[in-house]
């Protein structure tokens, strides 16, 4: 059995499944997360966020597989019966993009059942998430990366049913400096405004939120941001203050299976030192807070 702290991951993504009692954590493998090879992507389980087995293999590369390299932020998603897997990738000379994925079962194989990404392929994008909107339309929202934009954006665009193709254009919900808390930062020379990480959470009035990840005075840090109108097209507002500060980010919201709200995200964010970590949370009136 591992323990939280043996598990060299960034990005972690925690998928319950209640008709096994059991909890699926996937994530970027931390070794292989700066470097030009990548093996795949892996899973744990868990029956008390505790105490995890594996690795398991969740997915290799097929022969001829487009990317080599960066294969970051796996979620999986329960999705009209079958299970989808939202992974960005990229390869020399290629944009980094998001590529879905699919299986049926959680641990996978997962095989891939677009062309290539379905973020625009131009556009340098990470870290896609999947989005159902009240008309039950799918949408990938996904970032699109500060070092092709300098102020990361993050954007949302609707899928086909089936979530093999993009069917409209890439809508901007907004820019990473509109965040108060959110400082600019130089990176080999590079200076611009970091957007990672986006998770939708709708609280049980109905409020849409996103949490979302960039740096700010504690180093890489979590936010909140809130759609006014309730839908995913917004207008989005920044929350003042955020949401966690202690260098640690990329997260997403997932509900245990006594109904407790969990944060999960990596921490802290340089390398080796990265591993998961789960908080408990609540829901306010208008917003997320630590439990």
């Amino acid at each position: 059995m591992l323990k939280n702290a043996d598990i060299h991951i960034r990005d972690p993504f925690v998928l319950p499944i209640r008709a096994e009692q059991h909890y699926y954590l996937y994530g970027t493998t931390g070794p292989e997360a700066w470097t030009t090879s990548a093996s795949g992507l892996d899973h744990y389980i868990s029956s008390d966020l505790e105490n995890w087995e594996g690795p398991f293999p969740a997915f290799r590369p097929p022969t001829n597989f487009w990317s080599d390299r960066n294969f970051w932020a796996p979620e999986v998603h329960a999705y009209r019966g079958r299970y989808y897997l939202f992974a960005t990738f990229k390869a020399e000379g290629v944009c980094r993009g998001t590529q879905i994925l699919a299986a049926d079962a959680p641990q996978g194989p997962f095989l891939p059942i677009s062309d290539g990404p379905v973020t625009p392929r131009a556009w340098e994008c990470l870290d896609g998430t999947l989005f159902v909107d009240a008309d039950d339309h799918p949408w990938i929202v996904f970032c699109h990366e500060w070092v092709q934009v300098g102020d990361g954006e993050i954007c949302a665009l609707q899928l086909s049913d089936d979530l093999t193709s993009a069917t409209g254009q890439p809508q901007v919900l907004f820019h990473a400096s509109a965040a108060p808390w959110a400082l600019e930062i130089n990176s080999k020379g590079r200076i611009g405004y970091v957007t990672d990480g986006p998770w939708l959470h709708r609280l049980t009035n109905g409020t849409l939120l996103m949490l979302w990840s960039s740096f700010g005075t504690g180093g890489y840090t979590i936010g909140i941001a809130r759609s006014t109108s309730g839908d995913i097209l917004g207008p989005w507002e920044q929350l003042p203050a955020p949401l966690y500060a202690g260098d640690g980010g990329h997260c997403m919201v997932f509900r245990d299976f006594e109904g407790q709200l969990w944060l999960a995200f990596h921490h802290p964010n340089p390398s080796p030192a990265e591993r998961p970590q789960f908080v408990p949370i609540r829901e306010t009136e208008s917003s997320l807070a630590m439990a």
